[in-house]
């Protein structure tokens, strides 16, 4: 029998190299660490939600107890950076998976690296071992039903104040018959000059109406609602709070961003690193609609727009919802990336939305009142170190944006 003692010297270290090689890729195993988890998770909401979910099947297998079905974790890393060539290739459990799920390519991420892979595979190694997700009945409402009960209580309200003004109405009118019908009984009795003169006063409610002092306020309340209404509506110039217009194609935040989670940097690609969050091309819907096709079959349907847009390289002719004047910059990576600004925060509650509404002011003053508000991002940020200790000798209060240069002109005008 060989062993490595009777291997002749030249051939020793060729063998040791594919042992130590070897035991790399035994030893190479998913990280445990919170940081990493954390990582992974980012990343998984970002680029896998779309289409996975840990515990359960959506456009793709679940994710968990993924690293024992498959090969080997390099297996897995080939498959998330170039699907089509493992597939192409031959591979039969990339077959299997690609003929098991309707023959549906999933997208290739050649951008992630292999420790971005690890990381996510941690996450995924996290949540499988918290099993399952059980829903709570006792969590508070969600942010549409809230906003579904404050519309309620509103309602509410407004019926009660309608009321309280018809019985107001209700019981001057009571009043005016009780004071005539006094006046018809006292008339019919003796009374003297005084009293007759008290009963049939010369001041009546006509009286005072044709009065200058009665005129003047009411002229003057006019006046000044009207004043009121005209600087109002000055200053709603330009501002277009709950404009929602109709769309090309009824897209639904509701479905897509609530019931199935998907991230929303999935679609707006360009939220962590550019100026605009950029709407999605059709080719990026068609990554899940490959197979969600419902009415696509008969032509109709909204899905069906979808298909008829990617397969004819038409753009869909959305309408801008969120416009900002020319004059104004604004940049999505710097309050996204940078500041971990989250979309709910200017948008609304998106993820309730079937039709899409601006939902903040977006005005200038809305804007520098979130800059003295707002805590200045500096976690983990060396840049800012000075900064933090020179503002902590000055003041006893957090670092807001407006410290930072966050109120001057410049920022946003240039």
């Amino acid at each position: 029998m060989t062993d490595l003692f009777t291997l002749p010297a030249r051939t020793l270290p060729l063998v040791l190299f594919f042992i130590a090689a070897s035991f790399v890729s035994i030893a190479q195993e998913i990280p445990t660490e919170p940081a990493a988890i954390s990582a992974g998770e980012s990343l998984f909401n970002n680029n896998c939600r779309a289409c996975h979910r840990v515990h359960e099947k959506l456009i793709g297998p679940a994710l968990a107890g993924v690293t024992q079905r498959a090969p080997s974790i390099d297996w897995i890393k080939s498959f998330v950076k170039n699907s089509a060539a493992l597939i192409a290739s031959g591979d039969e459990y990339a077959n299997a998976l690609y003929n098991e799920y309707n023959k549906t390519q999933m997208t290739s991420f050649s951008t992630l690296k292999d420790e971005d892979i690890m990381n996510i595979l941690a996450y995924v190694e996290a949540e499988g071992a918290k099993g399952p997700a059980v829903a709570d009945t006792t969590a508070a409402p969600a942010d549409g039903q809230a906003g579904a009960q404050d519309a309620g209580s509103s309602k509410y309200l407004n019926i009660i104040m309608v009321g309280m003004v018809i019985i107001l109405l209700l019981l001057i009118i009571i009043l005016a018959f009780l004071i005539s019908a006094v006046k018809r009984f006292l008339d019919q009795k003796d009374l003297s000059a005084e009293e007759k003169e008290l009963v049939h006063s010369p001041i009546t409610g006509g009286s005072i109406m044709r009065s200058q002092g009665f005129i003047f306020i009411v002229v003057f309340i006019v006046a000044s609602l009207g004043f009121k209404a005209v600087i109002n509506g000055l200053y709603s110039i330009g501002i277009q709070q709950g404009y929602a217009p109709k769309q090309p194609i009824a897209f639904s935040h509701k479905i897509h961003a609530g019931q199935f989670q998907i991230d929303c940097n999935y679609c707006h690609t360009g939220v962590m690193n550019s100026k605009n969050a950029n709407i999605p091309s059709p080719n990026i819907c068609m990554n899940c609609h490959n197979q969600i096709k419902q009415g696509t079959l008969t032509g109709e349907g909204e899905i069906a727009k979808i298909v008829r847009a990617y397969e004819t390289n038409t753009p869909i002719e959305w309408v801008r919802v969120h416009n900002l004047p020319d004059l104004a910059y604004f940049n999505h990576s710097q309050h996204v990336n940078v500041g971990g600004v989250e979309c709910q925060t200017c948008h609304g509650p998106i993820e309730t939305m079937d039709v899409v509404r601006q939902h903040s002011l977006l005005t200038m003053g809305w804007c520098i009142d979130c800059h003295r508000k707002t805590d200045l991002n500096t976690r983990g940020n060396e840049y800012y170190d000075n900064l933090v200790e020179l503002h902590g000798k000055a003041s006893k209060e957090a670092m807001k944006v407006g410290d930072n240069g966050g109120l001057e002109c410049a920022k946003c005008h240039y």
